[in-house]
């Protein structure tokens, strides 16, 4: 399948596509290559805000904010994922789970693919209204589906779902 069908395939059935792609195998660099294409597209997703906040703050340009945005979710956004997956590692080998570290690693990961239609909503609604009481809801939308996607992922990859 392609990466768009997985997505929305996940939309329908969260568990179901992390096991097929589970089912394949531990693959680092597509683990890795997924976390880039989340970060790039959270990017993608932030910029619209990025352009308002710089016309109504011309303190900070445009170009030092998109730096700044692309630094942090191509480069550490990556690295923090990985480093809370190691923490849940740890977390699960306490609570005796058989899950993995890299099934934790890919299921988060995954998450936060599957969840970029939902980043790209948040981020045009943050450019077109502003922060406010919507954005707010609609944040609470994405936790609560990125919190779905996971907890379905996670189930299914430590064999309880």
């Amino acid at each position: 399948m392609s990466l768009t069908q997985d997505i929305i395939a996940t939309y329908k059935g969260p568990g179901r596509v992390v096991a097929r792609f589970l089912s394949q195998g531990r693959n680092e660099v597509r683990s890795l290559l997924f976390v880039l294409i989340a970060g790039a597209l959270m990017f993608v997703a932030a910029a619209p805000f990025q352009a308002r906040m710089a016309q109504l703050d011309a303190e900070v340009p445009l170009e030092a904010r998109m730096y700044w945005s692309a630094f942090f979710f191509i480069f550490m956004m990556p690295l923090l994922v990985y480093l809370f997956a190691a923490l849940v590692w740890a977390l699960a080998r306490l609570a005796r789970r058989q899950v993995t570290g890299s099934e934790i690693r890919f299921t988060l990961i995954w998450a936060l693919v599957a969840l970029t239609p939902v980043s790209l909503l948040v981020g045009m609604m943050a450019a077109l209204i502003g922060p406010g009481l919507q954005l707010q809801a609609m944040f609470f939308v994405w936790l609560a589906v990125f919190v779905w996607f996971w907890t379905a992922g996670l189930l299914r990859a430590d064999g309880t779902h």
